[in-house]
């Protein structure tokens, strides 16, 4: 069974078939789906979804592009809610330099407060980085004092930055763009983080995998992740569906 280590079933996207999509995963081969929270509002909405739903779990966070919406009593709520039984960790959070909705310094300042209440709560982090890789890197390096683990999902750094975060304890997740065509770094990232810190995802309802490109993605798609990893990596997909599992309960405490 796979599980899909990260996708916002909460997205309005899926306001049409949110039910159904869910109750199908398992008959799909889907084990079970982590739903991260992006701002207040979905973190939320991913929280309902794990209450509803045995094959949901959620994390809550705020994203970079909302950090200009923080304040202290974000921090609290993100508290309250991180002591909800499913959720399992503080995400997404991170840095955005693509779009830039946020200042820069606004951004740095609501990650390391949220690594911090991460650290605090005994949760791991879901980590979004674009256009931001040195800062991040920096920020979760300084942060680390041996007790913070997480996943940098949807990863699309180099080879040399991922083996970096792996050294700091951390996971890679990699996503639907592994199985483009000219994605070459993806695919050396997908041959040489070790197997035991490696995650698949699909980011649903976004960044939809070959042959479903352009389209609204959806956990069921994860397998095309795992196909193109496992082929890459010489292995049967049997194989790297069981390791990535096992991967990802080990980091987010899932029995």
């Amino acid at each position: 069974m796979l599980i899909d280590s990260h996708a916002h079933l909460d997205d309005e996207r899926f306001d049409k078939d949110r039910d159904s999509i869910i109750k199908s995963l398992r008959e799909s081969g889907i084990e079970l789906v982590i739903n991260p929270g992006a701002d207040v509002g979905s973190s939320i909405k991913a929280v309902a979804l794990s209450e509803k739903y045995d094959n949901i779990y959620a994390a809550v966070g705020v994203h970079p592009h909302d950090a200009k919406d923080m304040d202290e009593n974000t921090i609290e709520l993100l508290r309250s809610f991180s002591k909800r039984e499913k959720v399992v960790a503080i995400g997404e959070i991170g840095l955005d330099y693509y779009y830039d909705n946020s200042p820069r310094d606004i951004q740095k300042k609501w990650f390391r407060e949220q690594l911090r209440l991460a650290k605090e709560v005994g949760l791991p982090v879901i980590i979004h980085s674009r256009d931001a890789a040195g800062d991040t890197f920096d920020i979760i390096k300084e942060a680390q004092d041996g007790t913070l683990r997480g996943v940098l999902h949807c990863y699309s750094g180099s080879v040399e930055m991922a083996m970096e975060y792996v050294k700091l304890g951390f996971y890679i997740s990699l996503a639907g763009p592994v199985t483009f065509k000219n994605a070459r770094v993806s695919k050396e990232v997908a041959k040489a983080v070790p197997i035991d810190r490696l995650l698949i995802e699909t980011d649903s309802p976004y960044l939809a995998p070959e042959p479903y490109r352009g389209r609204r993605n959806e956990p069921i798609y994860v397998r095309y992740v795992a196909g193109a990893i496992a082929e890459i990596r010489d292995m049967t997909f049997e194989e790297l569906a069981k390791k990535t599992a096992e991967n990802t309960k080990r980091l987010f405490g899932i029995k």
